[in-house]
């Protein structure tokens, strides 16, 4: 039986609440879906440059690269090399979809718990791996992970936070994702001068934050929203004292229970979805996602080993270049945690943007002016590309980083929340397959102008900042609607289209009163 809703007649109160111990573990725990995200990412540019690897599944990689007169822009372009990185995100397309219904029928952390154990036996196929079709099955398991653990994380994160903490601990799975480069980077560096089986070791590792997040997955609450939307009010409720750490929780309880009830009369999310009241946050998270990718930022992490060997470093220095930048990753991630909740959303990204376009459109003239088809940069310009990435990196770390999955998981209504989030997480997928598969081959082509390409795409994303991305910071979930949407310029164009859906109402509450 439910407990009954207490209507506390203050629509906007602020909801009591602190970050208690329990919430800190909870949060930590599903961030290590991150981790387990991001050491793919860090794993795979360094293994596909490492020799051993290259030998045994791309021989003709191989011999290109050991070719002194190969063109720079070039001796990586491959499609199957292409393939292996791309591949997972094909899969990550599919599984968040599929995800959407978990979330919403069995539940956020049940999700998570099918993401691990899916990565793990993606894991066991890679190391094992005796051919490129075992390889690349190994990496469409990966990718059916990823896609449960990036739907399934970020709205738990956003579910279990106070409402002005809600950013930082969001932010805390794109730290565990950083991390998760960084350790993989480090592993890169070691790995690559063990003979021949360095890589397998590199790729069976990514079972570790696999194993954590498995384990975690048994140790942390369901979110009360999902307890609730899925008719167990007395859990949720206990829940929510819980991670609140107090019993005054009435008011919020009642909003999450109302907006349960909005969500459960809708029987089919997605189509709800296309409704025109919907439309401005389902714009705003397929594009933070479109826009997420077209920084360039994952044609940087994922090819970082091979970027850093292009403009003529060697493979041990190359690896020890990612590993810098990895880390720069890290530290300016927790700049976000830190100044989300404070600067506010739109801050960090504009001043992102600004600095991106600097460092893009710098790297971009420096090989313009420098690197040629089979030179090798000078030692000194080698570095200051280094640094020029390192300055980007960092830029995105504190910004498009965290944000791109932070602000869809907490403007989409309870009734579309997993259908939304799903479209984000499922565009963000595609978006990084395009690129993890084009990336190369548009190198070879297009060469340094690949870095004008990408510093084009900043330029647009900072008017999409300025005119079009309301700022969400410390406003509660189930409040966007009134105190976002409805105050924005143009969104509440949207907003006030529901005059038939009201008149519905009025009908149902006649016939109710007769």
């Amino acid at each position: 039986m439910a407990p009954p809703v207490v209507t506390s007649g203050i629509e906007k109160e602020e909801f009591e609440g602190k970050i208690t111990f329990y919430v800190v573990v909870c949060a930590i725990m599903a961030a290590t879906g991150g981790l387990m995200f991001g050491y793919d990412v860090g794993i795979s540019g360094g293994v596909t440059s490492m020799d051993d690897f290259l030998e045994k599944f791309f021989h003709g990689v191989y011999i290109k690269k050991h070719r002194a007169y190969e063109d720079n822009y070039c001796k990586y372009d491959n499609h199957g090399l292409q393939l292996f990185t791309s591949s997972l995100y094909l899969a990550a397309i599919f599984s968040s979809f599929i995800a959407s219904k978990t979330c919403t029928k069995f539940g956020r952390r049940l999700t998570m718990q099918a993401a691990s154990m899916l990565f793990l036996a993606g894991t066991i196929l890679n190391a094992s791996a005796q051919n490129l079709a075992m390889l690349i099955a190994g990496r469409l398991l990966l990718g059916l992970g990823v896609g449960c653990a990036n739907q399934a994380i970020p709205l738990f994160l956003s579910e279990i936070a106070p409402v002005k903490h809600r950013g930082g601990l969001n932010v805390l799975f794109q730290l565990a994702v950083t991390i998760g480069i960084l350790v993989a980077n480090l592993i890169n560096y070691g790995a690559t001068s063990i003979h021949p089986w360095g890589w397998r070791l590199a790729l069976g590792l990514a079972g570790v934050p696999a194993s954590l997040l498995c384990i975690g997955s048994f140790i942390i609450t369901e979110t009360p929203t999902s307890l609730i939307e899925r008719n167990k009010h007395e859990q949720g409720l206990a829940a929510l004292k819980k991670i609140r750490g107090t019993d005054n929780v009435l008011a919020e309880y009642d909003e999450i229970v109302h907006a349960c009830e909005v969500a459960n009369e809708v029987k089919h999310p997605f189509k709800n979805l296309m409704h025109r009241s919907n439309r401005p946050p389902l714009v705003i998270g397929i594009w933070m996602q479109i826009f997420q990718q077209f920084t360039g930022i994952n044609a940087i992490m994922f090819y970082a080993p091979v970027l850093f060997q292009t403009v003529g470093f060697k493979n041990n220095a190359s690896l020890l270049s990612a590993v810098i930048t990895g880390t720069v990753n890290v530290g300016c991630t927790i700049i976000s945690v830190m100044y989300v909740d404070k600067a506010g959303r739109r801050t960090l990204l504009l001043s992102a943007c600004v600095l991106m376009l600097i460092a893009q459109t710098t790297i971009g003239g420096i090989l313009q002016a420098y690197l040629k088809s089979t030179n090798n940069l000078d030692r000194n310009v080698a570095v200051a590309v280094v640094a020029f990435v390192c300055i980007y990196v960092g830029s995105f770390a504190w910004s498009w980083g965290p944000l791109g999955w932070l602000i869809p998981s907490e403007t989409f209504p309870l009734e579309t929340r997993t259908a939304g989030y799903a479209c984000a997480v499922s565009t963000n997928m595609l978006f990084t397959f395009l690129i993890a598969q084009a990336f190369l081959s548009m190198l070879c082509h297009m060469r340094a102008s690949i870095f004008f390409f990408f510093s084009g795409w900043i330029l647009v994303m900072s008017f999409f900042v300025i005119f079009l991305l309301p700022e969400t910071k410390n406003i509660p979930i189930e409040e966007m609607v009134d105190r976002v949407w409805k105050n924005h310029w143009l969104w509440k164009r949207f907003m006030n289209d529901n005059k038939n859906d009201d008149r519905k109402v009025s009908k149902l509450e006649r016939g109710a009163s007769r």
